[in-house]
């Protein structure tokens, strides 16, 4: 069941390759990270969002483990869409 679950959310990521997302990710002790970036690229355990501040490109990797456990949220620029688990 749990690899179903973690299937179902790369399918959910995969589709929204090449858009622009907001993320949202806890860093723990009260740290919060918030971004905009492009969704990337996704691989078979994270996913990678380039994130383009003052014209220098980083790069954010995430698992999908992090969208299911709520670490990390992933929405759609511009629209309430979120990206993962419903």
């Amino acid at each position: 069941m749990d690899k179903n679950v973690l299937t179902e959310i790369r399918k959910s990521v995969n589709s929204f390759v090449g858009q622009e997302v907001m993320v949202k990710a806890n860093r723990g002790r009260r740290k919060v990270l918030e971004k905009e970036g492009i969704l990337e690229k996704t691989h078979p355990n994270i996913f990678v969002i380039k994130i383009d501040e003052n014209h220098q490109i980083r790069r954010l990797s995430y698992s999908y483990a992090d969208l299911l456990t709520d670490n990390v949220e992933l929405k759609v620029k511009g629209e309430n869409i979120k990206i993962g688990i419903v």
